[in-house]
């Protein structure tokens, strides 16, 4: 906790010594009011509700109506059910544009990664051996149950898939990934988040969850080796071997998402009609304030940010963004 706390008040003092406060920059109380429909990723639900609250002390008059969900379900709320919706926050920014764009948006950011873990708590089975090195013997132990949530709903599901994969190779034990996957123990949610309950309840022995999720629940968890955990983006490379198959932007249509580092992504679908509150709260996210809200939910930010395309963002926003290579 007090390591948490020190890593807070660093990234906000370093981001003030660079003139980047958003309270310098924006002009509390003025004006903006209305209903603004925030659609995110399970994994976002703690700290968007905390950049929510402090955006509401500048903001009193903005109604923000959170929904997390599944990333795929987040973004298919807006192409597929044609909900209003005024932000996206994705847990794989590939999602924005393979699913939105053009019709939707057309710009994304990247603000904050991530890596897989594995959670469990003090009763789970075998609590007091597991570890990097052989989790995947303790998954496969009599009567032990893990979960993962859904790869066609949520990244953490297929991002699970993928770290199987990988571990197959990095352990070099083959078939890992088909006796994870078929075992009698493995237990599918539509979202990673669903899955803490079961955690408490002693329901699983474990979970595939991101580590920011772990530590904002205050759950143990095995930190999995740099290779395999999908944080460390000097091993894409080896990340892009593995593969999985999810539904794609039409019914029917299915898409391969390849291995790669863990990157959030967010947007403002184009046909939102109060773009200004949109544009207003993104900008509190990428703030240092907000940044150092992700930081101290053990989301580390990515600072400056990275746009796919400058010219579309909003002017608002590219105080904090620079464009990917």
């Amino acid at each position: 906790m007090k390591t948490t706390k020190i890593i807070f008040c660093l990234v906000v003092l370093l981001a003030l010594s660079l003139g980047l406060s958003y309270s310098q920059t924006a002009t509390p109380n003025e004006g903006l009011s209305g209903r603004l429909p925030i659609f995110y990723a399970g994994s976002l639900t703690i700290p968007f509700a905390q950049v929510s609250k402090e955006f509401n002390q500048l903001y009193p008059e903005v109604r923000i109506l959170a929904e997390g969900a599944g990333s795929q379900t987040a973004i298919r709320k807006v192409t597929e059910l044609h909900k209003e919706c005024g932000v996206i926050g994705s847990a794989d920014y590939t999602l924005i544009s393979q699913l939105m764009f053009p019709e939707y948006t057309e710009w994304y950011i990247v603000f904050a990664t991530n890596q897989i873990c594995i959670a469990y708590t003090e009763q789970s089975q075998f609590a007091d051996e597991i570890n990097g090195d052989n989790w995947y013997e303790i998954l496969q132990r009599d009567r032990v149950k893990y979960g993962r949530s859904d790869p066609n709903q949520d990244p953490c599901g297929y991002r699970t898939l993928m770290v199987w994969q990988l571990a197959e190779a990095y352990y070099g034990v083959p078939g890992l990934y088909d006796k994870l996957y078929a075992a009698e123990g493995d237990m599918e949610r539509p979202k990673s988040v669903e899955l803490i309950a079961l955690l408490e309840s002693g329901d699983l022995d474990y979970a595939f969850e991101y580590s920011s999720v772990a530590v904002q629940h205050n759950l143990d968890y095995v930190v999995l080796p740099p290779e395999i955990n999908l944080a460390n983006e000097e091993f894409n490379d080896f990340y892009a071997t593995a593969g999985v198959e999810i539904s794609g932007k039409q019914p029917g249509e299915m898409i391969v998402k390849k291995g790669k580092s863990i990157v959030y992504g967010v947007t403002i679908p184009s046909n939102f009609p109060r773009q200004q509150l949109a544009v207003a709260w993104v900008d509190f996210l990428l703030s240092p304030e907000g940044m150092a809200i992700m930081e101290a939910n053990g989301q580390p930010p990515v600072i400056p940010a990275v746009t796919n395309d400058m010219s579309k963002l909003p002017d608002e926003l590219k105080k904090y963004v620079i464009e990917a290579d």
